[in-house]
């Protein structure tokens, strides 16, 4: 048996993981990847790149997908505690436009996996959160593309009691419309 409990969301292919931490008066061990149990698990995804950001409370990054290049993500926090969200983007999936969200932090050690065809973020919660992401194609900034954090039809219910601003880039605060999205790009196909 593997190292590492993968849990179902109601949307398909989206997955809470929840590492197998082995502690004592020292500390703590655990694998955070293992491609045997991952592809034992039917998650045969090969990623190619690391990522890593910081930020302060209040902080939403996102919505963010790439159009061409789309990657999947293996995201987890390693210190201080996000919301983390996947918005399933892929047409003719029966949770097409809908999200799902997690609570992702130091403490619980839970990772997300958010597949090809999703638009992902998270706001931070705590003081300060270190985030680490597995990708399985390299960043294209050419491809980039977002939706808005608060559009009304995907209706995310972000945890904003926990903070006492949101600081958003340029960039997210411009983002465009789910609706906008539908007209403008296609969307990624559901298999």
């Amino acid at each position: 048996m593997g190292k590492f409990k993968f849990i179902e969301t109601p949307i398909r292919d989206l997955y809470v993981i929840e590492p197998t931490v082995f502690g004592d008066s020292r500390g703590y061990f655990m694998e955070s990847y293992s491609k045997r149990d991952f592809f034992e698990a039917g998650l045969t995804m090969e990623f190619v790149q690391d990522n890593e950001s910081k930020s302060k409370k209040g902080v939403l990054r996102g919505l963010h997908f790439q159009m061409k290049h789309t990657q999947g993500k293996l995201v987890r926090v390693v210190k201080g505690e996000v919301f983390d969200v996947a918005v399933d983007l892929r047409e003719g999936s029966p949770s097409f436009g809908q999200w799902h969200g997690v609570m992702l932090a130091e403490e619980n050690k839970r990772q997300l996996y958010v597949p090809q065809g999703f638009a992902h973020g998270f706001l931070e919660v705590s003081d300060v959160a270190v985030f680490q992401y597995k990708c399985t194609d390299y960043y294209a900034p050419e491809y980039d593309g977002g939706i808005v954090r608060n559009d009304p039809d995907i209706g995310i219910k972000w945890p904003l009691e926990k903070v006492d601003e949101v600081v958003l880039s340029e960039k997210d605060n411009s983002q465009q419309s789910f609706k906008t999205f539908r007209r403008k790009e296609k969307p990624f196909i559901y298999n």
